[in-house]
This record gives C-alpha cells, sequence and structure tokens, in this order.
C-alpha cells in the first residue's frame, strides 16, 4: 500500500489513467483521485503536500502541548494537485492516556475523510443534524468555523465535520473522550499560509491510522 497509488474511499488498488481511461480507476467506486503512498513524517514530507496541494493542509498551529506531527496523506495526482489531504498528530489525551487527531480538507466527493471516519461515504452531509446548533468550534484561517458531531461512526472514534474554505473539514479523533480537544476552540492554520513556520514543525513517528483507518 505505501508504494503505489490507492483508492482514498476503499483503500483498494487503482489503475492509472491510459487507452481507455483518462482519470484513476478503481474497480469498486470508479474514478477516483489516487491516494498517494503515505511516508514518514517529516518537514520535508509535509513541504511536498503543501505545494502540491490544490486544498487546505490543515494543522492545530500551535500544537496542543505535547502533541506532534505523525504524518500527512493527499490524494490526487501531479495533473490534478492535491484534491484532499489528512494530517496527523498525537499527543495526550485531556483525560490521559494517547490520543489521536486526523484533520481531513476535501473537495466534495472524494471519500477520504469519511474512510477515517469509518462511515459510508463519500461526504458527512447526511449524517450531519446541521439545523441544531454545532457541537464544536475551532479557528480555521481566522474564521470561527462550526463543527456538527458526525453519527454512525465506530464507537473507538469521535467525528466532526463542518465546512473551511469552501470544502469539507474533517477531524476524527482516538478514542473517542480524547473528542473533548475539540470543545477547547482549536486553532487550525493552513500550512500553504505559515511559510517558514512550517520547519518548525515537531515531528513523532507515523501514525498507524494514516495507513489503516
Amino acid at each position: 500500500m505505501r508504494g503505489e497509488p490507492s483508492c482514498p474511499k476503499c483503500g483498494g488498488r487503482v489503475r492509472a489513467p491510459g487507452l481507455f481511461a483518462d482519470s484513476w480507476q478503481c474497480d469498486v467506486h470508479g474514478t477516483v483521485h489516487p491516494l498517494q503512498p503515505v511516508i514518514p513524517p517529516s518537514v520535508e514530507a509535509l513541504s511536498v503536500v503543501v505545494h502540491r496541494t490544490q486544498v487546505p493542509v490543515w494543522m492545530p498551529w500551535p500544537l496542543p502541548v505535547g502533541w506532534l506531527f505523525t504524518g500527512v496523506a493527499c490524494a490526487g495526482d501531479d495533473r490534478s494537485g492535491g484534491r484532499a489531504t489528512a494530517v496527523a498528530c498525537t499527543g495526550p489525551g485531556p483525560l490521559g492516556g494517547m490520543g489521536e487527531l486526523i484533520l481531513v480538507a476535501e473537495e466534495l466527493g472524494v471519500g477520504l475523510g469519511a474512510r477515517y471516519a469509518g462511515i459510508d461515504g463519500p461526504d458527512p452531509g447526511p449524517y450531519m443534524s446541521v439545523e441544531k446548533p454545532p457541537q464544536a468550534k475551532v479557528l480555521a484561517a481566522g474564521r470561527p468555523t462550526p463543527l456538527w458531531h458526525v453519527t454512525g461512526a465506530p464507537d473507538d472514534r469521535a467525528v466532526f465535520a463542518g465546512e473551511a474554505r469552501g470544502l469539507w473539514l474533517w477531524a476524527v479523533v482516538w478514542p473517542e473522550q480524547t473528542g473533548l480537544l475539540m470543545y477547547d476552540e482549536l486553532v487550525l492554520t493552513d500550512l500553504r499560509d505559515a511559510g517558514a513556520e512550517v520547519d518548525l514543525v515537531p515531528c513523532g513517528a507515523l501514525s498507524p491510522r494514516l495507513l489503516k483507518p
């Protein structure tokens, strides 16, 4: 899986554009934006995604105390640019133990966020009660951004979703009680706007959640 692109919706193999199709194809999901191989977290890996992507690369910045950047994934190819990004961070949970957070920015229909959330995708809309007040708020690129709880996810995680910069923003947190982190009004930075500050991001070991949600 780490050596070749895969389907962002199911992790299955994809076929490159060729004689019979001008787009990447999954046998199950048809035309997809391929998920590129996940590489170990480093400032260099982050910079590659930041410069390639067409969508935000969200990260809590500054990171909560004791938290580290633990990986980044990107769906899209060289021709279309990144159409979805996923940034993983790991650190001490509010109630003890270790917590993990994956933030996904994606265009409509890509399906990467739904895969990490563990729900049938591709988008969170059917699982959100937007007529009710949001359960959490973050500050995304300086704008107050409401996030709603996403129902139907497995019990081991908490999932929130909303819209930022006209695209889906997902926050998937393990274990479920680490979701309390989302009630602290996290400040999210689009790393495309961060400039040289990207060089200061502290890196940890690769999060296995990025490879196998």
